[in-house]
């Protein structure tokens, strides 16, 4: 499908250099491209939709990349990449050797801070902004946060320490009335209540009186009327904060847009302005079914997503169908996300116990801290949440539930390298940062059926537990239905060989397999990483010239540290070698190979060893 006028631009600058009344067609333009590309590639998809318009207006009237934009999280910059000059580098979206799917400061100057984990913008922003009033430069800072983001206590915290500057910085509230669930909350209440007609028309009849005094806002508001509603409604949550509240106007008409940005430009202090989207907008599947259009998979615009039939069981749903046996047996299970229910398994436990499930939002420390409190006074909570995002309540973690040693079970998804995400979204550092918690079991799976024991085994425990699995399926063994406790702290030997023994965690099981097959090495099922099996590892050591440890996770501090402390603690005199993830941020890509990359596929396991042996 052509695009000339989209084609024409290869900058904001070039943006910036067109008639007022040629960004519609852009806008046009634009979302069938970002439809046409995302199918190809897969990505995060209805997140953009919803903010076309608001990116051509933001880059429309500020001098960027030297006012600064800062996207919080960046499900939604693909349109800002096409615009500042990476329209043909989309082909490349989220595979190796291509572009990022989130802002990246390495990769434009127009990506102005590196995001990806949600309700920072405000912040990052605010310091920018502060930047520069310290180094006596005029610019402006912007802060693009949607109303999931919102709810997280980092956002309110920034907003607390903004309203009390004269910073120069526009925060603007990307309100599509979605997280990548459906939003939770008080705040979702109260954004919803700005919009009721009460409001609105309490703002109407006060709109002359109040604006007249100041005539360019009244021309603003004559103009577009939806800028009356938030100028003259007293006492909003913001405004208590110190911000000039300014809206709520559409963020699809691109005149009112451009309008109200350039008169906020005009305002010196903090602003708020609030812009109403729609996620998936221009897309009406996307727009019917913004959840199941948030992250896609390659597929046929003309089509849509079509469902597949059978494949393996995934790791997040056999979580799913655990929590909800598990809640079956036992009343006091409690079910809690930091607002991901889809992508945590958590969509059938929410129907069947609803009483039980608590969304609490994009809130991960509220989360732990939560889970504690109920741990205190009986019940027996299961937080799921991804091991990258665990890492933002990691002080509740010690804090709250390790020195308390409450029975709170942390499901952790996304466990190792996750792959089109990125750095920013691999669990490369939990076994390292859980281990080393007092109190703390740390369990990480080999196969389908050992995570569903192992969940029960968390469970049934009266302390801090982890389960720690990988994102999509495992080798495919059949789960039983029974739930079995499995021994603490003990791991089992999966084959028996001779010279080489292999001590796997988790997800390298099976590529360990594979690769004693090559070296005819005996491979252990470690199973715990905390407690690591002592007399296990002792045993393989003295029995084998190497040990060989091997996990999907940071070496420094990881599950071989774990091995390596025990063989000291014993005294065992042993030939080691520690293999996992570099001591890198590991890039964006197919996840099978980022593992080949990092020698943690059966190859890479076999020439690693044979290197080793031949030293």
């Amino acid at each position: 499908m052509p695009h000339a006028l989209l084609e024409s631009i290869d900058g904001p600058a070039a943006l910036r250099r067109l008639d007022r009344r040629q960004l519609p067609q852009l806008a046009k333009e634009l979302r069938e491209f970002i439809i046409e590309s995302v199918s190809q590639t897969g990505g995060h998809l209805s997140s953009n939709l919803g903010t076309i318009e608001l990116t051509i207006a933001l880059h429309y009237v500020f001098d960027t990349p030297d006012d600064r934009i800062v996207w919080d999280v960046g499900h939604q910059t693909y349109a800002h990449k096409v615009l500042t000059g990476r329209r043909e580098s989309m082909a490349g979206l989220r595979q190796l050797g291509g572009i990022a799917g989130f802002p990246r400061r390495e990769e434009s100057p127009f990506d102005t801070f590196g995001t990806a984990h949600s309700s920072t913008s405000i912040s990052a922003a605010l310091g920018m902004a502060m930047a520069a009033r310290l180094s006596g430069v005029k610019r402006h800072a912007v802060a693009v946060i949607g109303d999931g983001a919102m709810t997280a206590g980092m956002a309110f915290e920034a907003m607390n320490n903004a309203g009390a500057t004269d910073a120069n910085l526009l925060v603007v509230l990307n309100d599509n009335d979605m997280s990548i669930s459906e939003p939770v909350g008080a705040l979702n209440n109260y954004l919803a209540r700005l919009l009721s007609g009460r409001m609105y028309a309490a703002a109407r009849r006060a709109s002359e009186r109040v604006l007249r005094a100041v005539p360019p806002a009244w021309e603003l508001a004559r103009r577009a009327e939806e800028h009356v509603k938030g100028m003259v409604t007293p006492g909003t949550l913001f405004e208590e904060f110190g911000f000039n509240y300014i809206g709520p106007i559409d963020g699809h008409d691109l005149d009112v847009l451009v309008s109200t940005l350039r008169n906020v430009r005009q305002l010196d202090g903090p602003q708020f302005l609030h812009v109403i989207t729609r996620k998936g907008k221009g897309m009406k599947r996307a727009e019917d079914d913004p959840i199941l259009y948030h992250g896609v998979s390659k597929f046929d615009p003309d089509l849509g997503i079509v469902a597949k039939g059978g494949g393996k069981l995934t790791y997040t749903q056999l979580f799913g169908d655990w929590l909800c046996d598990m809640a079956a047996a036992d009343p006091r299970l409690v079910g809690i996300t930091p607002a991901m229910r889809e992508g945590s398994g958590l969509v059938r436990f929410s129907q069947e116990y609803p009483d039980r499930y608590f969304d609490v939002g994009i809130a991960e420390q509220h989360a732990v801290t939560f889970a504690a409190g109920l741990a205190c006074d009986g019940m027996k909570p299961v937080v799921a949440i991804y091991s990258t995002f665990l890492q933002r309540a990691y002080d509740q973690l010690i804090h709250d539930v390790c020195i308390q040693n409450l029975p709170v079970v942390f499901a952790l998804d996304r466990g190792g390298l996750v792959g089109a995400d990125g750095p920013t979204h691999h669990g490369a550092f939990d076994l390292s940062y859980l281990r080393c918690l007092p109190n703390m079991t740390v369990m990480a799976p080999a196969d389908e059926n050992e995570c569903r024991q192992m969940l029960y085994t968390a469970f049934m425990l009266d302390t801090p537990t982890a389960v720690r699995y990988p994102r999509g399926s495992g080798p495919g063994i059949p789960v039983e239905a029974e739930m079995k406790a499995l021994p603490v702290g003990k791991g089992e030997i999966r084959r028996q060989g001779r010279r080489i023994a292999i001590l796997a965690f988790g997800s390298m099981v099976t590529p360990a397999l594979a690769a004693a097959e090559t070296l005819d090495a005996t491979v252990a099922n470690m199973r715990f990483v905390k407690p690591v099996d002592h007399a296990l590892a002792v045993e393989l050591a003295r029995a084998h010239d190497l040990v060989v440890t091997v996990e999907e996770n940071a070496v420094d501090g990881g599950a071989g540290s774990a091995v390596a402390e025990a063989l000291a603690a014993h005294r065992v005199p042993c030939q080691l070698l520690h293999l996992g993830l570099p001591d890198r941020f590991v890039e964006h890509g197919d996840p099978g190979l980022l593992l080949s990359q990092c020698g943690l596929d059966a190859p890479g396991l076999v020439a690693a060893i044979q290197a080793r042996l031949h030293r």
